[in-house]
């Protein structure tokens, strides 16, 4: 089997000190790319600020034989985002990847404990934040006609999780964003894709009583990774995709539709008539054996049962 390397490429992982970000840095560097690992080290909420997490990262993978630096900016502001971008065009003399994985949390709550500020707080990160970096490496990658762009989407932004709206929402956007810029990027040589990933992190150790549910080994981010490496690479050609990544198992996801109903004059009568057979249609997404998911916690337990029984 021909090993996938990233010899000669560069690459920024956002929030890479911890988590999934670590993995991905990790293992991107492992595989040939040279790398740089943002992390400013706040907390959750965004409080505060600690370097070490990003500098242990790159101890790690230089340890391994790997070449990397440290960035402590946020994806917050455009000059953070611009300041990690030129710490990898200095350090490393181009930019060909970024894995937006940088995000912030709130406990989880009800739909009426949320506000405007709630969401900006989230969104500020999640969204215009992966907006921020991609603007920043956009016009390099323009320049070079080659570039690959990996953001972080969810199944709660598909599928929905309970008291979780400012996240579910900041991550339906991405998908948009992905979708959307892959349109315009393919004319420059560049793939826009998205994960959408599972592991035991951070955010997900506040959700009670979820340890006790994951069997040893099976929610590890260092499942996430090796998917996160392929999209990286240049023989991998998609673009505009999503990819559910968790418990080892990878999957396309995509929004689709029914052919539906049409007619010059509906009517509601027409439309309640069609509504069962025609527009909901159950029967074909039953025929194709495709997955229909109904909340992100479910179809997460779900890939974490298929893991043990594999």
């Amino acid at each position: 089997m021909t090993e996938v390397r990233l010899d000669g490429r560069v690459a920024l992982v956002t929030g890479a000190g911890r988590g999934l970000g670590r993995a991905h840095a990790r293992l991107l560097a492992a595989h040939g790319a040279r790398v740089v690992v943002n992390d400013p080290g706040v907390g959750l909420g965004g409080e505060g600020g600690d370097q070490a997490p990003a500098r242990d990262v790159v101890a790690e993978i230089e340890a391994a034989g790997g070449s990397a630096v440290a960035n402590f900016d946020t994806v917050a502001t455009e000059d953070g985002a611009r300041a990690m971008i030129r710490q990898a065009i200095d350090s490393f003399g181009r930019i060909d990847i970024v894995v937006n994985n940088a995000g912030n949390f709130y406990t989880r709550h009800g739909f009426d404990e949320t506000s405007p500020e709630s969401f900006a707080h989230i969104w500020q990160v999640h969204v215009i934040g992966s907006v921020n970096v991609i603007r920043a490496a956009w016009p390099h990658m323009v320049a070079q006609k080659y570039g690959r762009i990996i953001n972080t989407a969810s199944h709660t932004g598909y599928l929905g999780s309970r008291n979780n709206l400012e996240y579910s929402a900041a991550k339906a956007a991405i998908h948009g964003i992905t979708r959307t810029l892959s349109l315009e990027a393919g004319d420059h040589n560049i793939a826009v894709n998205a994960i959408a990933p599972g592991a035991v992190t951070r955010p997900v150790r506040l959700i009670p009583g979820i340890l006790d549910m994951m069997p040893a080994g099976a929610f590890e981010p260092e499942l996430v990774a090796p998917t996160v490496v392929w999209l990286a690479h240049e023989d991998c050609k998609v673009t505009g995709e999503i990819f559910g990544v968790m418990a080892g198992t990878t999957t396309r996801i995509k929004v689709v539709e029914t052919p539906g109903y049409c007619s010059r004059n509906p009517t509601p009568e027409a439309i309640r008539d069609a509504f069962e057979d025609v527009i909901l249609d159950q029967r074909r997404f039953d025929a194709a054996g495709l997955v229909i998911g109904k909340e992100a916690e479910l179809r997460g337990m779900d890939l974490v049962e298929r893991f043990t029984a594999s």
